[in-house]
């Protein structure tokens, strides 16, 4: 009974802290930058290393932990 609280407790945290980094990032839509080739500008290219890659790291791990944490609470092992 005790665990079961505290998946509950984690699982919340995962679920807010994955609804505030997933509204922290930017649109996905170049727009017109994209056409002319502006998507491959310097920002384009180090990405991964930039603050916004670093937003989609994290959403993609949180949506993992979701995942898990679902499957685990669904359990009726507790």
């Amino acid at each position: 009974m005790v665990l079961r609280t505290i998946l509950t407790v984690v699982f919340i945290i995962i679920c807010l802290a994955l609804t505030f980094i997933v509204l922290l990032q930017e649109g996905k839509s170049a727009g017109l930058g994209a056409v002319a080739g502006a998507a491959e500008s310097y920002w384009g290219k180090n990405k991964g290393r930039s603050m916004e890659g670093n937003l989609v790291k994290i959403t993609k791990v949180l949506a993992i932990l979701f995942l898990v944490m679902a499957v685990v609470l669904n359990l009726n092992v507790f």
